[in-house]
């Protein structure tokens, strides 16, 4: 798929609302995770992505990457399906340089590869804030390609119930229940979900014939009050299950797992200017080989202490502490290790704005046991030419801190450098109205050191350069009761050293979500077009995908959903000599007070 092939989509979008747009009035959404401070989304100078808790109903994913890969920038790889070892790619960086966290806890295990997205349920989830380019100056390692938070509270005040049930193939069944209650007067609020999810699973290897299943068991909770001028909440979420497997040989095999991540989070106001917030977390990453000994344990303690100091109505001051303690424990192919890791940092950021002039200056000090200090740093300009449009420039860099299998598994290197990053992207903002706008950015991100084995010396070294470059659009518009967002991006993730293109990332995608909305119904079409990508075994076939989902609301409170998953049947891969699903259907039907 050319650049081209994805531009013509565009611009008729862009004709067609021009044409015939709408007066149909959308708020502007708040994001935290740009900044660690509220704002309106519309003026974070970073690239950001917020998808709503009513976004993740209408789409009926399975898992969060199915949320995630209908956005241009967002590779997915995933080996079968649901369950299976799943990566994230966000603008051509590596699958852990992505930094996951949930309700602002960091969730990537420290034995190897990205967080669990595979095991985090969508029912859950009240939004997903993503935020593109380095954040390591705010959180530190493996926030390289970007950061991910999933939140799963509501502000909403009252007391809100759902249950819900899905059926489809695959022999698929989910039970779902979530009851929230909120107190607006006393600040009291509390909450619980759970969702139990089975299926039978498909061949996970298009070599072999035996089905692989998959049951998840979560549940999610909280409970918070404000108490004269503090505000306390704990949190607990677990996800835990059976995942089955085909191995090298195809033998079938399954593991369990385990995810957790629980929080106690204090904030106070000691002085109308001074807003300080004290999160205290701990997360456990388990997964346990069940027909041998094989398995990977991480357990960390986190301790986040943020000020945010408003300085004057035009600068607010926020700064910080962090502290973590992790152990890891880990048996792969007869290497193990059992590692505790200490990291202690300091971050500070100045966010100011003058007028049509908005400036923020970003650091981070990160002492990790093992390593040099690391300063991280991110400078961001924007210009506001007109209430409609606006200019941003940016720099930051990045870094990721070899985890516990780089430095000690099979073929493990104790003496491993970090891998470091600097990302230079120019943007672009047009609103043509409340409701209607396009975005542009420009990135150059550069990243040294790459982590990478060895095949000659079999030995995991500091051997690879990569250099990513590109350019990404995203517009959304209203039409009466239609409505339209289109991603697209052009890159190119390649091995600066060797001028090859980064496995399992495309080039070229552009995604599509069209929905019409009523009060009774509604329908959405997803449609996800990439480009040709490489992989260990062979190149990966362009392809494109369509899902199409429907929504009734035929009595009450009641709701009936129906999803078909690859709808034009299209045979692709994630990665290669995995299978993907076929055309699939799937019914829920939920009761919502």
């Amino acid at each position: 798929m050319t650049s081209r092939s994805l531009f013509i989509p565009a611009l008729a979008a862009l004709l067609l609302s021009q044409a015939v747009i709408a007066e149909t009035e959308t708020a502007d959404p708040v994001i935290v995770t740009a900044t660690r401070t509220a704002q309106l989304a519309d003026e974070t100078m970073a690239p950001v992505i917020i998808i709503t808790k009513q976004e993740i109903e209408s789409a009926q994913a399975t898992d969060i990457a199915d949320l995630l890969r209908t956005y241009a920038g967002l590779d997915i790889a995933r080996n079968g399906g649901p369950g299976q070892t799943t990566s994230l790619f966000i603008r051509g960086t590596d699958s852990n340089h992505t930094l996951v966290m949930l309700d602002g806890v960091k969730i990537n295990p420290g034995t190897i590869g990205g967080a669990a997205l595979q095991n985090i349920s969508p029912s859950i989830i009240e939004r997903i804030e993503i935020v593109k380019g380095p954040r390591s100056a705010l959180y530190g390692s493996e926030a390289i390609g970007g950061v991910i938070n999933i939140i799963t509270r509501s502000d909403a005040s009252g007391t809100h119930a759902r249950a819900g049930y899905t059926t489809g193939t695959y022999n698929t069944k989910n039970y779902q229940f979530s009851l929230d209650t909120k107190d607006k007067d006393t600040g009291f609020r509390s909450g619980i979900s759970t969702n139990f999810f089975d299926t039978d699973g498909f061949p996970t290897r298009s070599t072999s014939s035996v089905n692989r299943g998959y049951d998840n068991t979560t549940i999610n909770s909280y409970i918070g009050m404000q108490a004269g001028p503090i505000d306390i909440e704990a949190s607990y979420w677990n996800a835990s299950g059976n995942t089955e497997y085909l191995d090298f040989f195809l033998a079938p095999l399954d593991q369990d797992f385990e995810n957790s991540a629980g929080a106690i989070t204090l904030k106070a106001a000691p002085f109308s200017i001074w807003g300080s917030t004290l999160k205290l977390s701990h997360i456990t990453d388990e997964i346990d080989q069940n027909q041998g000994n094989d398995f990977t344990h991480t357990r960390r303690d986190a301790l986040d202490w943020q000020n945010d100091i408003q300085l004057t109505e035009q600068q607010l001051l926020t700064a910080g502490l962090w502290y973590s303690r992790e152990n890891t424990k880990a048996s792969i192919f007869g290497s193990g290790f059992n590692e505790d890791t200490s990291v202690k940092a300091a971050y500070l950021q100045d966010d100011i704005t003058l007028g049509a002039h908005h400036i923020l200056v970003a650091a981070r000090v990160t002492d990790n046991d093992g390593f040099d200090t690391n300063l991280s740093w991110n400078f961001a300009y924007g210009y506001r030419l007109s209430t409609a449009t606006r200019l941003t420039a940016s720099a930051g860099t990045g870094f990721r801190a070899p985890d516990s299998t780089d430095r000690f598994g099979f073929g493990g290197n104790p003496d491993l450098d970090e891998e470091t990053s600097l990302n230079l992207e120019l943007g672009v903002k047009h609103t043509f109205n409340r409701y209607h706008s396009l975005s542009v950015n420009v990135f150059d991100n550069r990243i040294d050191d790459l982590i990478e084995f060895n095949n000659a010396t079999f030995i995991v070294e500091n051997i690879g350069e990569a250099r990513i470059y590109g350019i990404e659009g995203n517009y959304n518009f209203n039409i009466n009761f239609w409505h339209l967002r289109l991603t697209a991006i052009a890159q190119n993730p390649e091995n600066d050293e060797t001028n090859e293109q980064l496995l399992r990332r495309a080039k070229n995608t552009l995604t599509a979500s069209l929905s019409y909305e009523r009060k009774l119904y509604s329908v959405l079409l997803d449609f996800l077009a990439t480009g040709e990508r490489k992989d260990f075994a062979e190149d990966l076939d362009a392809y494109q995908l369509v899902n199409a989902a429907f929504q009734f609301k035929p009595y009450g409170n009641w709701l009936a959903q129906l999803k078909v998953e690859n709808l034009l049947d299209e045979n692709y891969e994630l990665a290669s000599t995995f299978n993907t699903p076929e055309r699939s259907y799937y019914f829920n039907i939920a009761y919502r007070y």
